[in-house]
């Protein structure tokens, strides 16, 4: 089995409750720990291994590739950085669809990992609660790496937490309008195969103790929130 001992560990020292990094402190300290140990990770085989063994190690090797990207770069503000206030995407690309990693004969980039593997081969979209590019838009970074044994508790707990923040999921009952993240507009196919609408989703997790008496049914006007693409960073948050 993977060990991800020093990956958690690693969180649970650079990471906040609220998902924020120290990469200052990170990047000075033990920024070597961190690609000793992608030096040594190897997945797990598929014909031995069971799904959730799996699907916790490419959550967790996709995150850290995105720290590792940052930390290489830092000090930076965001990830989509700006030239004269015009977006940078050639940047923005690079960092998603560059080789980052290498297993075996394989290249991989974030965007590989992503789209050709973990959403084809799981089906499961609590992954867009858990995978992270570094954004204060993302999901909160937990400060503990994904284990096997717990991943069906962890995904759930990064589900409702993402849907009860209302920086990224937030109702208006005077004008009965879902204001919601881009991430449910961009990966819409992926949660309507379990449900039948993104507001059915989202009811789903919503907490009935901060949103009593709250319905969202499937004809519920929709309307997705910018995307913070500032950077996660403890400093200046």
């Amino acid at each position: 089995m993977t060990d991800f001992t020093v990956w958690d560990q690693l969180l649970r020292h650079y990471v906040d409750p609220q998902g924020r990094v120290n990469y200052q402190d990170w990047q000075q300290q033990a920024q070597g720990e961190l690609q000793n140990w992608l030096d040594r990770i190897q997945p797990p085989d598929d014909r031995q291994f069971a799904t959730e063994q799996q699907l916790a190690f490419w959550l967790n090797l996709y995150n850290a590739l995105t720290i590792r990207q940052v930390l290489q770069q830092y000090p930076i503000a965001s990830i989509q950085p700006k030239i004269l206030g015009i977006p940078n995407w050639v940047g923005f690309l690079y960092f998603f669809v560059r080789p980052v990693y290498r297993l075996g004969a394989q290249h991989y980039s974030l965007n590989h990992i992503e789209h050709q593997i973990i959403r084809p081969q799981f089906q499961d979209p609590r992954i867009h609660f858990a995978l992270v590019c570094a954004s204060v838009g993302c999901p909160l970074l937990r400060n503990e790496a994904y284990q096997p044994e717990r991943l069906n508790h962890q995904l759930e707990e990064d589900a409702r937490r993402f849907i009860n923040d209302p920086a990224k999921v937030r109702f208006d009952r005077q004008t009965q309008i879902l204001y919601c993240s881009k991430i449910f507009q961009w990966y819409r196919p992926d949660f309507l195969q379990v449900a039948p609408s993104i507001p059915a989703y989202i009811q789903r997790y919503l907490n009935p103790f901060t949103l009593p008496s709250l319905s969202l049914s499937d004809t519920t006007v929709i309307r997705y929130l910018a995307y913070d693409w500032e950077l996660n960073d403890q400093i200046n948050p």
